[in-house]
């Protein structure tokens, strides 16, 4: 039976058929969305609407017989690989996340009302947007400089903060000669570093009693200096000036600051101040305690010894210089303007003319060794060297006000390193004193020489020897009034001078205290 004689069957079974009334049954209703496996525990049979028998059951719409049924799982040949993302080809690269620059394309992605609503408001151009991008629903920001310089420098911040910490933490011992140990932080450690020390030595704790008054100085009283001191109240400093071969002091000062009274007392003592039992030396005299004095403790201590025992002044610290390096120090600070009533020969060849001149270092040097010219001699040459000290504080008033105090820091820092000093002082503590020395007025620097005579004796060996005699109770009276403000009166049994003459020939130098506004417009000392 060919396919024609088949359909002519079919359209006469059908004519017949509709031709024949047949009886009528009742159905059964198919509920479509009732698992008809309910009671069935396979998962396998799902439930899905009956079908007629001659129709494919199938679960995507039916194309008809030669068209191709879209698989369920999107399946696109043997030799095709199922894509997760969009499929670019072999050869094209799977498209990344990265930024490709302000002027690429942007990829595409599910974008909303409110995106394009930021896109219109971006300007390329500004700083603030123009590495902005919408990305999948989401805002990339790539960070500008600014962004990289806050973050650098916050770090930055960090960091020092962190290392200021750490610098002052206590966590070093520092143990200072005569002071107990005490826990301090690296930049204390530091400021009280002394290097400068090891050239002369650190100072005994004296074992005498300096006879503080308790009226004035309590057992908590504070005169606010941060710096270890044998009397509350006052800090005093023993200056030596050697001469070039370094054997004998030339310079001779107690600079006592009144931390407490503000004020500044400077003792001269005179080289040839004879005190016998301080040296070995015939001469007796002062400047040769340094090299022959005892032998058992330090050059420096013998010195600081011999001015505690016999004038009653406790020495908290030392600075001693060479001629040669107040040379140096002097041209650092640019000079010392001064001015000079008659010129001042030193040798033939060095000659500091007359009139207002500012005294470089060299001529500095010459003028306060320069002696041979004076009716007095060394007396003469002590007179002098006052006329120097207030010109040297006039310049450090005029470094203080017209250059800061940081420059005058500047100097002593410098002077400091070049080791032009040796002292048992940290620059910290040089600091606070010239800080404490620029404050003052020129009226409230007080300068004092021993009061004496000069006297000739003769030595064991009958050599005539010509020394300064102290005046040992005019000194007494000088030393009560002027460098023992918080201690109690000196007596004569307090001091270990010695008098050669007794019979005073010569009071004019008991009474040689003088302030710097005096010595500013004092005369030179007469000349012989």
């Amino acid at each position: 039976m060919n396919e024609k004689d088949m359909n002519e069957e079919i359209n006469g079974a059908a004519d017949r058929s509709a031709s024949k009334p047949k009886p009528l049954r009742k159905l059964t209703r198919i509920d479509s969305s009732r698992n008809i496996h309910e009671n069935d525990d396979n998962p396998a049979h799902e439930a899905h609407p009956y079908q007629p028998q001659h129709e494919a059951p199938a679960s995507h719409e039916y194309h008809g017989r030669y068209e191709a049924v879209e698989p369920v799982r999107g399946y696109r040949g043997k030799y095709e690989a199922e894509p997760s993302q969009e499929y670019r080809g072999a050869h094209e690269a799977e498209p990344s996340e990265e930024y490709q620059g302000r002027y690429a394309a942007e990829p595409q992605g599910n974008f909303s009302d409110a995106d394009d609503d930021f896109y219109d408001d971006i300007n390329l151009y500004d700083d603030d947007y123009r590495d902005k991008r919408h990305h999948d629903g989401k805002v990339v920001e790539k960070r500008s400089w600014t962004d990289v310089l806050v973050k650098t420098g916050s770090i930055a911040v960090s960091l020092i903060l962190i290392f200021a910490l750490v610098l002052n933490m206590p966590i070093l011992w520092y143990k200072e000669k005569g002071q107990p140990n005490e826990r301090v932080s690296i930049i204390t450690y530091f400021k009280r570093w002394k290097p400068l020390v090891n050239v002369e030595g650190p100072l005994e704790k004296p074992t005498q009693d300096f006879n503080v008054n308790p009226d004035m100085i309590t057992a908590d009283y504070s005169d606010g200096l941060d710096l270890p001191q044998l009397v509350e109240g006052q800090y005093t400093v023993l200056f030596l000036g050697f001469d070039e071969e370094e054997y004998n002091t030339d310079v001779d000062w107690v600079c006592q600051f009144d931390i407490a009274g503000g004020k500044l007392n400077i003792l001269q003592i005179p080289r040839d101040t004879a005190l016998p039992d301080y040296t070995s030396n015939p001469t007796c005299k002062f400047n040769s305690i340094y090299t022959w004095g005892d032998q058992s403790i330090t050059p420096i201590q013998r010195v600081v010894n011999a001015v505690q025992e016999n004038f009653g002044i406790p020495i908290d610290a030392y600075v001693t210089t060479a001629c040669f390096d107040i040379v140096d120090m002097v041209d650092l600070i640019g000079g010392i303007p001064i001015t000079l009533d008659n010129e001042i020969v030193y040798e033939a060849d060095k000659i500091i003319p007359a009139g207002n001149v500012t005294l470089s270092g060299e001529q500095a040097e010459w003028f306060i060794r320069f002696r041979h010219d004076w009716l007095q001699g060394d007396l003469g040459r002590v007179q002098n060297q006052r006329r120097f000290m207030a010109a040297a504080m006039n310049k450090l008033f005029d470094i203080v006000n017209n250059e800061g105090r940081v420059k005058l820091y500047s100097y002593l820092n410098t002077i400091y390193k070049n080791e032009w000093i040796a002292t048992d002082m940290s620059v910290d503590d040089l600091s606070k004193l010239a800080d404490f020395a620029s404050t003052l007025s020129m009226e409230n620097v007080t300068v004092n020489m021993v009061p004496g005579e000069g006297a000739d004796y003769y030595d064991a060996n009958g050599n005539r020897v010509s020394i300064y005699s102290v005046h040992k109770q005019a000194t007494i009276d000088m030393l009560n009034e002027y460098f023992r403000p918080y201690q109690n009166p000196m007596t004569s049994s307090d001091t270990a001078l010695v008098e050669y003459v007794t019979d005073y020939n010569y009071v004019g130098f008991d009474d040689t205290a003088a302030t710097l506004d005096q010595m500013e417009n004092a005369t030179e000392p007469p000349r012989g």
